[in-house]
């Protein structure tokens, strides 16, 4: 029993290789559905492990063997109690074919029916595919990127993609650093010699705007925000880095601004998340004051099951009860989480962006569209319309209005000026890929 899936990657072989042996591959493989979590990535192909955490403390231990670059590696699954019920034996065989490209085949020898495996695999060799022709076009120097929430959902997925791209990865993370790869960081504080060696900072920290809108919850997203981006874009101007890059909000915009087609050019709109962004970016400006290169990405609705707004819809709409909310003509500026990793990546190489950047995909919906296209997705009807009052008692009148039933039409227009390419431009392709509904080919049972 078990599955072999086959796909041809545009990329030389020894360069595909190399891909798997760098931090983050693992990450970048496992499909974002799942309820797992990388405990521990092998830092050796031949005789390394890795550990993947299951719910209920169950761990995946991954023992990794018969290693020939760049032809092949195998992991064995060897944890107890799975392995006692599980047989898994998994081999990473790379072929060349001609001087650009490779052939990249999964075969899992288990007892695992294949049907289960399918959508997995497939995952697998579209987001590597993908990483690559990223890449390719990205041809960046490496560097050393210090990234602050790095335990978030965007943050853990840019570790792992910038790893796998050839940079290195410094977290800067509040507690006591548990690897050598982590610095601690005094956020109200940070060290003179915090971004010594440091190329580049990615600032992604701070308190999750989602959540009803108390005075406490407006003070905690503010407190968490603006201190700490003023005192790490003055330590960036007196340090090592020339590259700041931090993340914003399209909350700038205002909560509704109907039909109107919004640019980074476009004037600032009102309520409280256009005041906090203003002042969000504004901290970033001690280091453009001391000629570092900032990029503040204003970011839309980040589309991914491991978090955000997906991870709450997708159970309800696969359980057949999702529907638009309300009259359903709100503009959604979304945006899948690998093209808003590739945004922050080009943030870091390309000299071109400076200043405010949409991190939103380049085809804009309205809820009714997104529900349409969700639901179509996941093979169910969208029939329970979501009444207004809902998400009102949930985040209370503010929150619901800046959140749930904002309009905001929101378009790339610097991405776009530079050429950048998206992998998913259209929102339905990139449902297919976040949720495994692509349906898989070059597939058979192994045997």
């Amino acid at each position: 029993m078990g599955l072999s899936l086959s796909s041809i990657v545009p990329a030389p072989r020894d360069e595909v290789f190399a891909w798997h042996q760098r931090p983050g591959a693992i990450e970048r493989l496992t499909p974002p559905w799942m309820p797992v979590r990388i405990k521990q990535e092998t830092d050796d192909l031949g005789a390394g492990r890795a550990v993947l955490g299951f719910p209920l403390g169950i761990d995946w231990v991954a023992q990794h063997s018969d290693l020939e670059p760049p032809d092949h590696f195998v992991d064995e699954l060897t944890s107890a109690p799975l392995r006692w019920a599980v047989n898994w034996r998994h081999t990473h065989q790379f072929d060349a074919v001609g001087n650009d490209k490779t052939r990249v085949t999964d075969r899992i020898d288990s007892n695992v029916p294949g049907f289960l495996l399918r959508s997995m695999l497939t995952y697998r060799h579209q987001q590597l595919a993908d990483d690559l022709a990223a890449q390719r076009r990205a041809q960046a120097r490496p560097l050393t990127v210090a990234i602050t929430g790095t335990h978030g959902t965007i943050g853990r997925a840019l570790v792992a993609l910038l790893g796998t791209a050839g940079h290195t990865v410094v977290k800067l993370v509040r507690g006591k650093p548990s690897t050598p790869s982590e610095r601690q960081w005094n956020p109200d504080n940070p060290a003179d010699d915090l971004l010594q060696g440091v190329d580049a900072v990615v600032h992604l920290a701070g308190a999750s705007i989602a959540g009803r809108f108390t005075d406490a919850h407006r003070h905690a997203i503010v407190e968490s925000r603006i201190g700490p981006t003023t005192a790490l874009a003055t330590l960036a101007a007196a340090s090592d880095p020339t590259i700041f890059a931090c993340a914003s909000a399209i909350g700038w915009y205002g909560a509704n601004r109907g039909d109107e087609l919004l640019t980074e050019h476009s004037e600032r709109g009102t309520g409280f998340l256009a005041d906090l962004v203003e002042n969000w970016e504004r901290a970033t400006n001690p280091a453009r004051d001391g000629g570092v290169r900032v990029v503040n990405i204003r970011t839309g609705l980040v589309q991914t099951p491991a978090g955000g707004i997906l991870r709450l819809q997708y159970p309800m709409f696969a359980a057949g009860l999702g529907g638009p909310l309300a009259d359903g003509n709100q503009w959604q500026p979304w945006i899948g989480l690998d093209d808003l990793l590739d945004i922050y990546h080009r943030a870091l190489y390309d000299d071109q962006l400076s200043g405010p950047v949409n991190g939103v995909g380049p085809n804009p919906v309205r809820n009714r569209e997104y529900t349409a296209a969700l639901a179509h997705v996941v093979h169910r009807p969208a029939l329970f319309r979501v009444p207004s009052f809902g998400p009102r008692l949930l985040l209370g009148p503010e929150g619901a209005k800046e959140l749930a039933e904002a309009s905001q039409r929101v378009v790339p227009a610097v991405l776009d000026q530079v050429g950048h390419t998206f992998r998913y431009p259209e929102l339905e392709p990139a449902l297919r890929h976040l949720l495994g509904r692509n349906s898989s080919v070059d597939s058979a049972p192994s045997t």
